[in-house]
């Protein structure tokens, strides 16, 4: 089997589709399966090795965010699509220069695996833009209905995906490395020093962003006993700072330093409500770290309130904070919540996940393309 994973996003890049596109290449590599990644140029700068092919297409930098680059659909994209001849065209978070990705398919009844990623709807609401909503779910109606089989990542995506008219949908979370996050990296010397005054360590991990909805952490931070910690980078960062100065920001932590953190929480906190899933939170589980989510969207399907962790109400930050420091005191029951919630995730490892992708590759193979192929139109 030969694939294209066409994406928005990779490497140097540094986003849940970025991530899950370079380990599924990896898997389908260590499979005996041909990937090829074709992605928008980086920017300046290193550019890191894989051990199969990445084609870069022609890109532009989005101005409110530095570190993002979106592609153009111009002929490179045939060009790549043409050379590697695949028999299965993957589109992980379609919606820009990968629409033609999928018109390519479509002319050549390649079948399409589509994977819905990022709630770009959801995001107008966030950045208060809704009136381009319906606009953005018709481009997406548009990409998603090419495809053979459209993933979600939460069974909530699939019904919001289906109430829109998308078929073909099969559920598919992310798995995640049960030994890189690990509560044998607890460190408690780190923890000692992030709590002077033997506070309850609660953390956040991820992008520093509007649609992440931080500021709900507001009350959290300035409660007594509560010692809150955010790691990540992203635009809000100079605005969250101002607005929650009791929080301690890590910056950006990767490999070792990030297994640390993660095992030496005492609370794992997760606000954003417009997930699609949530995979700091199986991060946090798997390091033996019960979590307190939004109860909205992906991230709270990975919760069971009063096994693993708890909810609180979207933006009730007075709640968040009180069920916080109820909790403070509770250290045996976050013990508890944290071993329980390690063993829910032993068996979400990448390598199931990337063996089920296989199995929907060959049913999108076997169900042939979504469409009769079009005649073939000129392209620039």
């Amino acid at each position: 089997m030969r694939v294209a994973l066409v994406t928005e996003s990779f490497p140097p890049q540094v986003n849940g589709v970025a991530r899950s596109v370079a380990r599924a290449a990896a898997h389908l590599t260590a499979r005996g399966i041909e990937p090829v990644v074709i992605a928008p140029a980086p920017g300046p700068g290193p550019r890191p090795a894989f051990d199969w092919p990445v084609v870069h297409v022609p890109s532009i930098q989005i101005p409110a965010y530095k570190h993002f680059r979106a592609g153009l659909a111009t002929r490179a994209l045939d060009d790549a699509l043409d050379a590697h001849r695949p028999d299965v065209v993957h589109l992980a978070s379609p919606f820009g220069y990968t629409a033609r990705a999928a018109a390519w398919a479509e002319r050549r009844a390649i079948p399409t695996v589509a994977v819905w990623q990022t709630d770009l709807p959801a995001y107008t609401r966030a950045y208060h833009l809704t009136a381009f909503e319906q606009l953005v779910w018709h481009r997406l109606r548009s990409i998603h209905s090419r495809a053979r089989v459209n993933l979600a990542l939460s069974e909530c995506t699939a019904k919001a995906l289906a109430a829109q008219g998308i078929g073909g949908l099969a559920v598919l979370p992310h798995g995640v490395d049960t030994d890189r996050f690990h509560p044998r990296h607890r460190d408690q010397n780190l923890h000692d020093a992030l709590t002077p005054d033997h506070e309850l360590l609660v953390g956040y991990v991820g992008r520093l962003a509007r649609e992440k909805q931080l500021h709900w952490l507001t009350d959290l931070a300035a409660t007594p006993g509560i010692r809150l910690v955010i790691a990540g980078d992203g635009p809000r960062r100079r605005a969250l700072e101002r607005l929650l100065p009791q929080a301690t920001f890590l910056g950006a932590l990767h490999g070792t330093d990030l297994s640390r953190l993660y095992a030496s929480l005492d609370l794992f906190v997760h606000t954003g409500p417009f997930e699609t899933f949530g995979q700091t939170i199986q991060e946090a589980h798997a390091s033996a770290v019960p979590v307190i989510a939004v109860d909205a969207g992906g991230a709270a399907e990975l919760v069971d309130p009063g096994v693993d962790g708890t909810h609180f109400p979207p933006g009730d930050t007075t709640a968040l904070a009180a069920t916080a420091h109820a909790l403070a005191d509770r250290r045996d029951l976050l013990r508890r919540w944290g071993e329980k919630g390690r063993r829910k995730v032993q068996t979400r490892t990448w390598e199931a996940e990337g063996d089920a992708l296989i199995g929907h590759y060959e049913r999108a193979l076997a169900l042939g393309p979504a469409r009769a192929p079009r005649p073939a139109v000129p392209t620039a």
